[in-house]
Parts: structure tokens; C-alpha cells; sequence
């Protein structure tokens, strides 16, 4: 009787790097960058973080999206697998690494005009609406307010 297995991977984290694009001789292109973990926890009474750093892998037009996508400290989601993968080093020393192989992305770091949004600190006295220049017409705000919404609900937490 065949037994089942599954290998999966779900991440949320912060890159530790820009992605890294390189094409195979093939022509395949391969996109390579890190991702960071956090975890919190209470130790005989002392609050602890613990981070952990990841080794991810796309490859072919994911490959790409996440070399345009992507930069340093965005948080995103990645879905995918593990592989391990062992080879030679020019030294001739026999080396290995585990890494995760992405099949999907989100990326989860807000954009505002196309750059990463930076929120800036609480504001001290109240700000008014007629205060704040208004940058789009009501309709397409009203429309870009639904969209936000509607992948908020999307989020897998």
C-alpha cells in the first residue's frame, strides 16, 4: 500500500536581502534571497525573541516577478516546499543546503504610488480632510478603499 506525504511550507517574514536574479545555461531564470522569522517567547519569567533565517528559491516567471517585486525588509507570504540539495565546492569539500523552493507569493508590505509606504509617526494635534489634499477623485478612492478590503480578506491570518 502507497503511504501519503506532503512537504510544505508557509512563511510570513521580513527579506533579509534584495532578490538575486540569474538565468540557467537553459535559459531558466532563478531568483535567490533570505527571509527572516520572529518568535516570541517567555523564559523563566523574561520575554525572549528568537529569529530564524530562511534560504528561498524561484524559479521561472515567479522567478522574475519577485526580482521586480521584491526588495530588502518587505514583508511578504511564500508558499512552497523544501529541498534539500548536496554538491561539491571547488575546494572538494562535499557541502549541503536546505532551502525552500516558492510556488506562490504575496507580498504584504502596503505600497503607496508604487514605493514602499512609510507610516509616519501619530500626529500631535488632529488633522482635518480639508487638511490633507486629497489625491484622487471620490469614485476611484471609494474603489481603491473596496480593493484593499477585499485582499485584507484575503490574508491567510
Amino acid at each position: 500500500m502507497a503511504s501519503r506525504s506532503w512537504n510544505r511550507v508557509e512563511l510570513i517574514g521580513n527579506l533579509t536581502r534584495d532578490p538575486e536574479l540569474r538565468f540557467t545555461p537553459n535559459g531558466a531564470a532563478v531568483c535567490t534571497f533570505g527571509l527572516a522569522t520572529n518568535r516570541s517567547y517567555v523564559s523563566e519569567g523574561e520575554r525572549k525573541e528568537e529569529v530564524d533565517f530562511h534560504r528561498l528559491v524561484a524559479w521561472n516567471k515567479l522567478a522574475e516577478l519577485c526580482n521586480q517585486l521584491l526588495k530588502k525588509g518587505m514583508k511578504v507570504f511564500i508558499s512552497g516546499r523544501l529541498q534539500t540539495r548536496s554538491w561539491e565546492g571547488q575546494d572538494g569539500v562535499q557541502r549541503q543546503t536546505t532551502e525552500i523552493v516558492i510556488e506562490d507569493m504575496i507580498v504584504l508590505t502596503p505600497k503607496a504610488n508604487g514605493e514602499e509606504k512609510v507610516v509616519p509617526p501619530p500626529a500631535q494635534e488632529p488633522v482635518t480632510e480639508e487638511a490633507v489634499p486629497e489625491e484622487k477623485p471620490p469614485e476611484k478612492k471609494e474603489k481603491a478603499e473596496a480593493k484593499n478590503e477585499e485582499v485584507e480578506e484575503d490574508l491567510p491570518f
